[in-house]
């Protein structure tokens, strides 16, 4: 590369999937004059939480999802119409090892973009640009910052590649300041969570144990958390935003999560996680990443490798079966001093904000607009507006039959 291109960075699943495409994010801007992401409508809340971002772009791809919108041509005539309007020069497909990014790829030159990579095991004619192969067993973070690194955008100097979000607000008002453990007992694939009563009985355990638990979960999980908190936790279903919900994940002791966005949203924080890990998918490509972690669950059942949503197997044993004891012990060795003490253990005692595990100082841009250093947990509210808004990102919205620009 010559002259700092104006790149494209797409990722259209689910917010967890757009917190893990972050330090490919980044490295893609330190390399950048302008950097934008085309995500999915639930990936956007968490798009706009990703340092290095000038722009977000919003389109419901009918290849993508749980529930994908029927194909319309206005549909796809007007998101390429939106990209061309940008002229962007390169862009980067992200996507997971089982899905292709190719017609994400005949997108991206229908509306003109010269440059498109992608990991690919398919044949993609004159669709890619850069055909990358993904290497074996590859983390999903890893995967997505080889690709920008084939793609000539290495991770800038001083950053470390872990997961990272713009600063989260104080959330004390909902947790108040003493310690405690997040419980987040939904997740958006219902084969990745506890059954209600088995979380209700591991917040009971915390709860006889000494910990102060608080209880997580988004407006359509109220009924969830309010029976799994009960009288042993604060239950703060559906009173977060993504945003608070990174506070409140950020200033606890520990999170016991399954394999969904909050997990990656708390290794975002810096904070030690909990998994409760279903092996419908695997592991060494989904786990937490760059944090201290406890994975619990039966890795040999039955339903390893399906990538089923819904649990077919009677009582749920991959997860069901983790017993009380196996959770405070997995949380006990993330927090090693005790019950309600800040003392992270492994790694150490860490401001939630600053200076957490001893990371450099960096540079989000790396040079490519001189902006001053930033610690990726503490200083990221100084970052630069944003395309004439005082929010993180832009979204707008291409979704069926609309193809306006509508600006939030």
């Amino acid at each position: 590369m010559t002259a700092a291109p104006r790149t494209l960075v797409v990722r259209l699943d689910s917010a967890g999937d757009v917190l893990l495409a972050g330090p490919a994010v980044r490295a893609v801007a330190a390399r950048s004059a302008h950097t934008a992401m085309l995500c999915g409508p639930l990936g956007e809340r968490a798009a706009g939480l990703l340092p290095g971002l000038d722009e977000v772009l919003l389109y419901d791809a009918p290849w993508v999802g749980f529930d994908p919108p029927p194909v319309r041509r206005g549909d796809l005539d007007a998101v390429a119409d939106v990209l061309a309007g940008r002229r962007f020069d390169r862009a980067l497909v992200l996507a997971s090892f089982h899905q292709s990014p190719l017609p994400t790829a005949l997108l991206l030159k229908a509306a003109g973009i010269p440059w498109v990579a992608a990991d690919s095991e398919h044949y993609p004619g004159s669709l890619l640009d850069l055909r990358h192969r993904r290497a074996p067993h590859r983390h999903e973070v890893r995967a997505a910052l080889d690709l920008a690194e084939a793609a000539g955008y290495p991770l800038p100097p001083g950053d470390d590649g872990r997961l990272a979000i713009t600063a989260p607000p104080d959330t004390t008002p909902l947790t108040g300041t003493a310690p405690y453990v997040v419980v987040h007992p939904g997740a958006a694939v219902p084969a990745r969570a506890w059954t209600a009563g088995r979380a209700a009985r591991a917040v009971a355990a915390l709860d006889a144990a000494g910990h102060r638990v608080v209880v997580t979960g988004g407006p359509a999980e109220k009924e969830l958390t309010a029976s799994v908190a009960d009288t042993h936790a604060l239950d703060l279903g559906g009173r977060t935003s993504l945003p608070e919900l990174a506070g409140v994940l950020a200033r606890a002791e520990a999170v016991v999560v399954g394999n969904t966005g909050p997990c990656h949203l708390a290794a975002a924080v810096a904070t030690p996680v909990v998994c409760l890990y279903a092996p419908v998918v695997p592991a060494e490509r989904w786990a937490p990443y760059g944090v201290p972690s406890v994975l619990l669950g039966r890795h040999d059942a039955p339903c390893a490798g399906s990538r089923a949503r819904l649990c077919a197997v009677p009582g749920h044993p991959c997860l069901d079966s983790v017993t009380d004891e196996e959770v405070l012990t997995a949380v006990a060795s993330l927090t090693a001093a005790g019950p309600g003490t800040t003392d992270r253990g492994r790694t150490g005692d860490r401001d939630r904000t600053a200076d957490r595990e001893g990371t450099k100082d960096r540079d989000r841009t790396a040079g490519r607009e001189g902006t001053e250093d930033r610690d990726r947990t503490a200083d990221r509210k100084s970052t630069k507006n944003r395309d004439s808004t005082a929010d993180a990102a832009v979204s707008r919205d291409y979704r069926a039959g609309d193809g306006r620009d509508l600006r939030r």
